[in-house]
């Protein structure tokens, strides 16, 4: 089985699971070609994405001609097929956020990938994302005959379904992956009752050799907390730094870590300053993944207070390092987390509350936090293995495809 790969930006520091992802296909007898129609606007950190850069295929970076160019030879191909694509790639752009513009350029972009899913012999072809990524699969799909699917991470998805055409993806995708049952329920929500059993959940993995030994629990201090994550809105680092001077305010000491970027910073920093945190808070910026798993075992813990989420990596990661989590209790988070036994479990947005969680962490006993950590750290082993992943994955894969769009 070939499987094409289609994707935004490829590879990019915030998703090493779709990396994870792949390699475990691999590793399992599936051949993967990478599509991306642009590569990451930034340096890649880690040696494992300058690796995948190097095997990934760059549709924008082709041209226009060349893009034109396939249009033309799947015309001659198959003219009734790249006149339906070009009606569907009309009809979704008319209603879609994105306007006509942008899906004339998603039907030049899926007319590229197809003439190189018919050179390259690939099977069907699978997206990241339910966005112009799942769009540009949908396209190949029609243009080609492949059968192709998606997988939706949310919450940007769940978000604005009918303005990225969600629901005519899903309706016409061979299968859908959802990374939780929350997820699965929100794209129930989008579609008829008997589209429902074509939408799977796979799990995001860890690869667990990386994770064969938990290093103990730190015991100097202050307590420090980790939190990673692109800084934007929904991640809710700003009211991490709120309920960082206000837990100074009451005298516990505490040291946070904040690793990643994005274009919140400027913001942050300000919070930080203007509140007297700069001793306390420290901005790492990005960090290559070994360079992350050395920040998590350096803590005692990880806090994500984050508005909205599909399931996010860090927990599985910092669950796996035998580290207890703090977290909102949204979307898939509490489908892995279990409050009071793997950490702390707040409502999203809610200051008082995330504040009583860092208190009560940092004055918990150490055998207490280690229990927590050990628990976590055998049921995300349990749960959330890469291999065991991509194949249920695989396996979906390599059932028979639907003839045609029910």
């Amino acid at each position: 089985m070939k499987v094409g790969y289609i994707l935004n930006t490829y590879p990019a520091p915030s998703h090493s699971f779709i990396r994870r992802e792949v390699r475990a296909l691999e590793r399992a007898g599936t051949q993967v070609k990478r599509f991306a129609m642009r590569p990451f606007d930034g340096d890649l950190v880690d040696p494992g994405d300058r690796d995948e850069a190097a095997v990934t295929e760059y549709v924008l970076a082709k041209g226009v001609i060349a893009m034109i160019w396939a249009v033309f030879l799947a015309g001659l191909r198959a003219p009734l097929r790249i006149h339906r694509a070009f009606a569907l790639a009309l009809r979704v752009g008319w209603r879609s956020e994105a306007g006509l513009i942008k899906h004339l350029i998603y039907f030049l972009e899926a007319a590229y990938v197809s003439r190189r899913v018919i050179e390259e012999n690939v099977d069907r072809v699978h997206a990241h994302f339910g966005t112009n990524a799942a769009c540009v699969a949908m396209l190949v799909g029609e243009m080609t005959g492949r059968p192709f699917s998606f997988t939706v991470h949310g919450p940007e998805e769940f978000d604005k379904p009918q303005a990225i055409a969600l629901p005519t993806k899903i309706r016409r995708a061979d299968f859908v992956v959802a990374i939780s049952a929350y997820g699965r329920s929100q794209l129930c929500r989008l579609v008829e009752y008997r589209h429902w059993s074509r939408i799977k959940v796979v799990h995001c993995g860890i690869e667990s050799k990386h994770y064969t030994e938990s290093r103990p629990m730190p015991t100097t201090r202050p307590v420090t907390l980790v939190n990673i994550g692109r800084f934007a809105e929904q991640k809710g680092q700003l009211l991490l730094i709120e309920a960082m001077a206000e837990v100074a305010r009451r005298g516990v000491d505490i040291k946070l870590v904040l690793i990643g970027d994005g274009e919140l910073r400027p913001a942050m920093e300000r919070a930080i300053s203007h509140a007297g945190l700069g001793r306390q808070i420290e901005l790492t910026g990005w960090l290559d993944e070994d360079a992350v798993r050395r920040e998590i075992a350096a803590a005692h813990a990880l806090v994500l207070p984050s508005f909205a989420e599909g399931l996010p990596m860090v927990i599985m990661e910092a669950m796996a390092s035998a580290r207890p989590v703090i977290a909102t209790w949204i979307a898939g988070v509490p489908e892995l987390m279990q409050d009071g036994k793997t950490g702390w479990l707040v409502p999203a947005g809610d200051v008082p509350s995330l504040v009583d969680a860092m208190i009560a962490l940092a004055t918990a006993p150490e055998d207490k936090l280690r229990r927590m950590g050990t628990t976590g750290r055998a049921r995300v082993l349990l749960r959330h293995n890469v291999d065991v992943e991509a194949a249920k994955l695989a396996g979906h894969f390599a059932q028979r495809p639907r003839t045609q769009p029910d």
